[in-house]
């Protein structure tokens, strides 16, 4: 491996990651705001809201694999059909999420209507930013290089996509939606031509024989979108991201009500989000580096124990314990980065190795954004049902309904972040074996 491969020059990581960063604000900070935005301002009820997102992510879900497909299938077109169809994702995008915050006032009433606008304008945005995010991801795929080179390559569009976050997770409470909404179309804009200057993609060399030697197929057919489930690799790794990927959005969709209710510190929750986020960047570094001593598999696993180590604590605080919950913000960010910067690279490997068509990147990256979609689906559709089941209201102060607040907040994404970190065990132990 050349110094250049290991090291990508750093205007070329700008330029492939800068797309990140507006891509960011349709993905946690949407999740995290949007149902209190509607339970605040319209008083939708979230089981209501529960069942519109578990509807529509499911939807996203079903339609990541064909999402992938018209990412292969761009990428053996042009690159300016590439890039002209990007600019067009790009404003389908900002059309759904200036359309989600601002219903029209003919839809407030009754909540039925309202509900119908929502999931309209969440599918519209969701498909924009599948197709966005799907040839984003497989364009470093694309790119050469082993483990190291691919996680730095992720390490570009992960710092951008840190830094949306954090802008996203902010704006909202500082200058509203209004403002929020421009940002991210300038953002948008502005990371579109930036892609535009970033190295090519090209097609992956697929070391297995078999697969160098098939030819790609571009129909939109059943065994395209099985191609990725026919490696035992691949299904072992996808299984360990969607258990590790609902352990971390439970609190994401649960963190607004944790602030608010449980901590009794609305206002902060700009903050928590900021530091969260700016330790997850500022770790991307560091996991790196972990990585070249250790491989990704045992630092991924490093990560995940981090994790729980840092967020179990989360379940003991209660009214005015900002102090700590910042600390515990910081600490669970920093195992974030692991979380961001590692299993994609992994995925790259699995593409590498047992990939069973060449240029067929966009249907694995497509099943892996489903894996990630479906995370969502369940944390809302599933956690906020129960938890009005379990007697929790937003804005109350029944210490039954806060013990369970606390209980879904931390505990629960604990113990899944457990079976996410044994399921990465055996997997690591069949791909020693058989690699």
């Amino acid at each position: 491996m050349t110094a250049r491969e290991v090291h990508p020059a750093p205007a070329a990581g700008f330029y492939y990651g800068a797309l990140g960063l507006p891509l960011a604000f349709v993905a946690l900070p949407l999740y995290v705001y949007m149902p209190a935005y509607y339970a605040e301002q319209f008083g939708t009820s979230l089981a209501a809201l529960g069942a519109v997102l578990l509807f529509v992510r499911i939807f996203d879900a079903v339609t990541d694999p064909v999402m992938g497909y018209v990412a292969d299938r761009l990428f053996s077109v042009s690159r300016r059909a590439l890039q002209l169809s990007l600019g067009v994702g790009c404003l389908v995008l900002l059309a759904g999420f200036t359309g989600l915050f601002f219903p029209p006032l003919a839809l407030h009433e009754p909540h039925t209507a309202l509900l119908a606008w929502c999931a309209l304008m969440l599918m519209l945005t969701y498909l924009a930013y599948s197709a966005l995010t799907i040839t984003h991801q497989a364009w470093a795929a694309r790119l050469k290089g082993g483990d190291e080179v691919q996680s730095r390559w992720v390490s570009w569009r992960e710092a951008a996509t840190l830094v949306g976050v954090m802008l996203a997770s902010v704006l909202p409470t500082v200058v509203g939606m209004s403002a929020t909404a421009v940002v991210l179309g300038v953002a948008l804009w502005l990371g579109w031509l930036a892609l535009g200057r970033a190295p090519a993609p090209v097609a992956l060399d697929i070391s297995r024989a078999g697969a160098a030697q098939g030819a790609v197929t571009h129909k939109l057919s059943l065994h395209y979108f099985a191609l990725p489930w026919h490696g035992p690799a691949f299904r072992g790794l996808i299984g360990v991201f969607l258990v590790n990927g609902i352990a971390s959005a439970i609190p994401a969709t649960l963190l607004l009500f944790f602030v608010n209710d449980r901590l009794q510190a609305a206002g902060w929750e700009g903050a928590f989000l900021a530091i969260y986020f700016a330790c997850a960047a500022a770790s991307l570094p560091v996991w790196v580096k972990v990585v070249s001593r250790v491989g990704l598999g045992a630092s991924w696993a490093a990560g995940m124990t981090l994790a729980v180590v840092s967020f179990f604590g989360a379940a003991f605080l209660g009214a005015g314990d900002t102090t700590l919950f910042l600390l515990i913000c910081a600490a669970s960010g920093f195992a974030l980065g692991a979380d961001l910067a590692l299993p994609t690279p992994l995925l790259a490997r699995v593409i590498r190795t047992e990939a069973m068509s060449a240029d067929a990147e966009g249907a694995y990256f497509g099943w892996w954004n489903s894996a990630s979609k479906l995370n969502l689906a369940l944390a809302a559709g599933l956690v906020l049902p129960m938890l009005q089941w379990l007697g929790y209201t937003p804005g109350q102060t029944d210490e039954q309904g806060l013990r369970s607040l606390s209980l879904a907040y931390a505990v629960l994404p604990c113990c899944l972040k457990l079976v996410a970190l044994y399921t990465l065990w055996l997997w690591r132990r069949r791909w020693d074996k058989e690699h």
